[in-house]
């Protein structure tokens, strides 16, 4: 079959790669229909996170029809069926699991003693994302396996596009987890930093849950102009100060909420702490670039919430943590809890509450992955999400 292959920093190709086969009776094998480059995979293609090894298949926002099924998988799941495969992978029966923590399965990544060690304690496995998190292959692919099956999987009724469905895999979840931690109340602020995929999703989530209004600040005017569409206030950090015009929008007292979409690679060029970071970053004295943390700490109301749905990847420098803990300002973050959401996420969809295909601005072959792997990074031609046919 072809697949991407992430052969090291800013190499991915689609390589000619063997299929995939049962390789324990709880997996099933789904045909690929239709996947997507998530912001989370630039990381990747950076090599910003550790763990990748060359060959790896990459990719973990992928749809399609099931066409194998194990055993033990046989009750959840039917040769035929339309299925989205949410990039966590979930066992069901752990402790984590039975509370609704999907993301940090204790069960499903097989490299447990590796991640134990970077992280106290391991999460759960994930597809397509360094052995860190079990190595898995991903699903920019023709074919994948799908391990825990019978729990890993979104059932797809009929009528409904692999387009308007797909993104129920992460971005749209992961957007909704973004504001849904935030517990927004009417007369609330809700700033946002980063208006890519998953900005765009939490903008249209923190409207739909009720916010007074919801601020979205990024520099590319495409993005801008998509986010103002969904309902946003737009800041352009480029054109103004972020600190000023939070400031006026919320009669000084800064927005309630603040949340990150943005992650490890915060694009700010102009400020000291972000041309520090980049200095840091290029030396291998720190991993991540923490402009967006550092000003969500400074702005935000007293005590009010952080949310950070944006990858981090391992060390970051110069954090105000004491600011936050005098603000009493509350963290909450992490991996998103797919299918804790699903269920209500995919009745929205059903009942044209949100279509999340209006992300979408560029669909190709999977043989055109790696190029528009370099557009997304770039963000040329206006791309804000790429999907891929296999």
């Amino acid at each position: 079959m072809r697949a991407l292959v992430w052969h090291g920093a800013n190499d991915i190709r689609c390589d000619t790669v063997p299929d995939p086969e049962i390789e324990h009776p709880r997996d099933a094998i789904v045909k690929v229909t239709t996947c997507a480059i998530c912001g989370s995979d630039l990381h990747l293609h950076d090599h910003f996170m550790p763990g990748m090894e060359k060959g790896d298949i990459i990719g973990h926002e992928f749809m399609g029809e099931v066409v194998e099924v194990g055993s033990d998988a046989k009750s959840a799941l039917k040769v035929g069926e339309r299925v989205v495969v949410p990039f966590t992978i979930w066992c069901g029966e752990c402790d984590q699991c039975r509370r609704g923590n999907y993301s940090v399965c204790e069960r499903t990544n097989r490299n447990k003693a590796l991640a134990d060690k970077m992280f106290g304690h391991t999460t759960a496995g994930l597809f397509g994302y360094t052995h860190l998190t079990g190595g898995y292959a991903g699903g920019q692919a023709e074919y994948v396996r799908v391990p825990f099956a019978d729990r890993t999987h979104i059932k797809i009724p009929d009528g409904l596009t692999d387009e308007q469905v797909l993104f129920l895999g992460d971005i749209f979840p992961t957007g909704w987890q973004a504001a849904a931690q935030c517990d927004i109340q009417p007369d609330d602020t809700v700033a946002i930093w980063g208006c890519g995929p998953v900005g765009q999703m939490t903008i249209r989530s923190a409207i739909l849950l009720g916010a007074k209004q919801v601020i979205a600040i990024d520099r590319v005017p495409e993005r801008l102009a998509m986010a103002k569409a969904g309902g946003a206030i737009t800041i352009n950090f480029e054109d103004e100060s972020v600190v000023e015009r939070l400031n006026e929008l919320t009669g000084g007292k800064g927005p309630e909420k603040c949340i990150d979409a943005v992650g490890m690679e915060a694009h700010a060029t102009a400020t000291l702490d972000s041309m520090m970071d980049r200095a840091k970053q290029a030396l291998m004295l720190e991993s991540d670039r923490a402009h967006v943390l550092r000003e969500m700490i400074y702005v935000c109301r007293p005590a009010g919430t952080l949310s950070i749905p944006g990858v981090y990847g391992g060390l970051i420098d110069k954090l105000p943590f004491g600011m936050s803990m005098n603000k009493g300002l509350t963290w909450r973050m992490g991996q998103t809890h797919v299918n804790r959401w699903t269920d209500d996420l995919l009745n929205r969809i059903q009942e044209g509450q949100i279509d999340p295909s209006f992300v979408i601005t560029h669909t190709v072959p999977l043989d055109q992955g790696p190029e528009m792997y370099k557009t997304f990074r770039d963000k040329r031609d206006g791309c804000i999400k790429v999907v891929l046919k296999p």
